[in-house]
């Protein structure tokens, strides 16, 4: 490419930012106001209350500290229903028949009413509370079954203490209110455990930052941060906000905010991001976002977003439990009247009834897919891909075939000295870098920010140059220390007729500029946007894994046909305007393809729009491509391997869960039922609910596995 591009790749750039802009601005209204707000958010990952319900447990919008008060609570009626329920137990002449003992105590019925009384208030509270919720709205759900079947078992043994015919369960009922107690408990830390990652990251931000105002520097809080401030970060300590390095060099730590586990190099003029961690060197940083704007807080905002979203298997969760609540009440009224019928007493009806309606409580149901929901959205955040669509998330399972952007995802998207050779003995390789560096200090054109980066990465120091003059579609001209010295492309050498070796540059795919000092030719520089270490083994997962994989480009065929061929991809598209890519993917699509695209989130957001998952891929600070499913935080292709695999393990935890929750049901309802009586099996309420419970269990530690899935 020649330098006379220069103009019209800033206008591009120019447009580029502006849209870019455009973007950030429209997520930084939807961000968060601050850390505090952040930490009042709901991170739990269950649903509002109004779709899925749990009364009583405190997954509210109070967040963590009301989340963290309410499992207290849970842990206190757990131990005080548990002590109370220990002589209840004791006193039952059931449980003393089945034991072969016996323990004369006066009036130890009373005594068994008054202890379960208190369970009965003090424990079933929660339960209680949250039946009268559920009746209110109309939503009957697994604390209307709880309920019933308590008060039903509570109300009916209350009337045996004085006076009716039978035999009372005042042990069951104080058994199923403790392991109701348990399974609440243990669910409930759980829940909190999942959205342990997303206050890990609120937590992040360090509360004081060294400000530096008249030379001199001075210790405020976070919050009194501006736009614009210098600040000093020391060695070890937290970036305080995201900013520009305008003095210092070291290494920070972004593994927790971009899941980036190499310590990343920032000197002059590199963006760092607020959360990351200081390595040994002190940096003066100029802040440029703070507060909803910095980077941490869109991650976070997405975090909960994508939490709270529903994708279309969790309203199949919801349908499920609902469904399951109607027939858990249908079940348990029909098993009573049966029972009557057949000629059972009165006892055994209501015991019947109470075991199914305990049994089939939708308690696992109910947890199920939000805390799978809750442990892949904090997971995934950890190792930067943040998903803003459940839906498409889930539906990565799907994927039949991804088209790769090129520049910047399966490539560097910055070009870099491939190759230096010199024609003139007298003159070696730095020499050469060093001349032409003098004169393409003062250009932004991609190849004097190249042969820039080389001369930094070296050590060379760089001359001034006078007398700098741009030549038209041709290159640049200046002199160095008394010598005139160009550096031009090919046309210039046709031009002027001036003759060199020939060049061993990869023709179309390699850009070449030739150095002359005083009009002779003393060697030339090839440059070529580099391939990804890490595309190679992404290209390979996605194969592995019958995954077709295509190679978008608005470069020349043989631009395109290098990258695809290097990489042993499925094919290329090349010579691509932006406005083609859309297109493209319908035609995919036609096919019956299920397509994800992966572009930078700015020219390619049509496309991603169209595509059936968009993935933006983008480090730093630019999280925000509006129109994508899920966005990759590290421009890292194998992320893309990552994200669809690990979007399979989590649609495969969802369903194992759905599976089980359901199916432990189908096999219970009719035990509990009593449909086996005849053959001697029968299912007591107790055992019902330690068998839910233990129900509920699984599905969590199931739900829990999911973190070892990802890469």
């Amino acid at each position: 490419m020649d330098h006379d591009h220069q103009h019209h790749h800033n206008s591009q750039k120019h447009q580029a930012q502006k849209q870019q802009d455009r973007l950030t601005e429209r997520l930084e209204e939807k961000a968060l106001h601050g850390h505090e707000q952040a930490m009042h958010e709901d991170t739990s990952g269950h649903p509002p209350h109004d779709e899925h319900d749990h009364s009583g447990h405190g997954h509210g919008e109070h967040g963590h500290d009301h989340h963290r008060m309410m499992i207290e609570d849970f842990k206190k009626r757990f131990w005080i229903s548990l002590a109370l329920s220990i002589p209840v137990i004791l006193l039952s002449p059931m449980v003393q028949h089945i034991l072969g003992f016996t323990l004369d105590v006066p009036y130890s019925m009373y005594i068994a009413f008054v202890l379960s009384s208190i369970i009965y208030f003090y424990g079933g509270w929660p339960f209680l509370t949250g039946l009268v919720e559920e009746v209110k709205k109309g939503a009957p759900g697994m604390m209307t079954l709880i309920g019933v079947a308590i008060t039903v078992a509570y109300l009916y043994s209350s009337a045996i203490v004085f006076g009716l015919e039978g035999m009372d369960f005042f042990w069951e009922l104080a058994t199923l209110i403790v392991i109701m107690l348990l399974g609440h408990w243990i669910e409930m830390k759980s829940v909190l455990g999942a959205s342990k990652a997303l206050e890990l990251l609120v937590s992040m931000m360090p509360a004081e930052a060294m400000l530096i105002r008249d030379g001199e520097t001075v210790r405020v809080r976070i919050e009194e941060l501006q736009k614009g401030d210098l600040i000093l970060v020391k060695p070890g300590e937290k970036v305080p906000a995201d900013g520009v390095v305008e003095d210092g060099e070291s290494h920070l730590n972004e593994s927790m905010l971009t899941g980036e586990s190499k310590p990343v190099k920032k000197t002059i003029d590199d963006k760092v991001i607020g959360g990351s961690v200081n390595g040994n060197g002190a940096l003066r940083v100029r802040v440029e976002h703070t507060g909803k704007e910095s980077y941490l807080n869109k991650v976070i905002k997405l975090v909960q977003d994508a939490q709270k979203t529903k994708s279309d298997t969790q309203r199949l969760a919801d349908r499920a439990a609902k469904w399951l609540t109607y027939v858990a009440l249908t079940a348990g009224f029909g098993t009573f009247a049966v029972w009557l019928l057949l000629g059972q007493d009165l006892a055994f009806a209501l015991e019947r009834m109470v075991t199914v309606m305990v049994i089939s409580c939708p308690h696992a149901l109910g947890l199920a897919v939000p805390l799978v929901v809750a442990i892949s959205t904090a997971v995934s955040a950890n190792n930067g891909l943040l998903i803003r669509n459940r839906t498409a998330f889930e539906n990565a399972r799907l994927i039949t075939t991804v088209i790769f952007d090129k520049t910047g995802t399966l490539t560097q998207g910055s070009h870099e000295i491939a190759a230096v050779v010199t024609f003139d003995k007298t003159v070696d390789e730095r020499e050469m870098l060093r001349l032409a560096a003098a004169v393409e200090q003062n250009s932004e054109h991609f190849i004097a920010q190249g042969i820039l980066r080389r001369v930094k990465k070296q050590g060379i120091t760089v001359p001034p140059a006078q007398s700098f003059n741009y030549l038209p579609g041709k290159g640049l001209e200046g002199m160095v220390e008394g010598r005139d010295v160009k550096v031009v492309g090919p046309n210039y050498l046709r031009e002027f007729n001036i003759q060199v070796p020939a060049s061993e540059a990869e023709e179309g795919v390699e850009t070449v500029v030739y150095v002359l000092t005083d009009e002779r030719p003393v060697g030339y520089i090839t440059m070529r946007d580099q391939i990804r270490e890490e595309s190679a083994e992404a290209i390979r997962v996605l194969k592995a894994n019958g995954i077709k994989n295509l190679l978008l480009t608005g470069d020349n065929e043989r631009v395109a046909k290098s990258v695809s061929d290097k990489l042993q991809m499925d094919g290329f598209l090349a010579n691509v305007l932006p406005h083609q890519k859309q297109e493209k993917v319908k035609e995919l699509q036609a096919k019956g393809e299920f397509v994800a695209m992966t572009g930078d989130g700015v020219n390619d957001a049509p496309a991603l729009a169209q595509a059936d998952v968009g993935i933006a891929v983008g480090s730093g600070t630019d999280v925000a491509a509006e129109t994508a499913d899920i966005i990759l935080v590290n421009s890292n292709p194998q992320d893309i391997a990552s994200l669809i695999l690990f979007g399979k393990a989590t649609y495969r935890k969802m369903i194992q869960n759905l599976i089980w929750a359901t199916g432990y049901n189908v096999i219970a309802l009719p035990l509990a039922a009593g449909v086996l009586y005849n053959q001697g099996i029968m299912v007591s309420p107790a055992v019902g609910a330690a068998l839910m419970s233990l129900s509920t269990v699984i599905v969590a530690i199931n739900a829990q596995l999911l973190r070892r899935q990802i890469r």
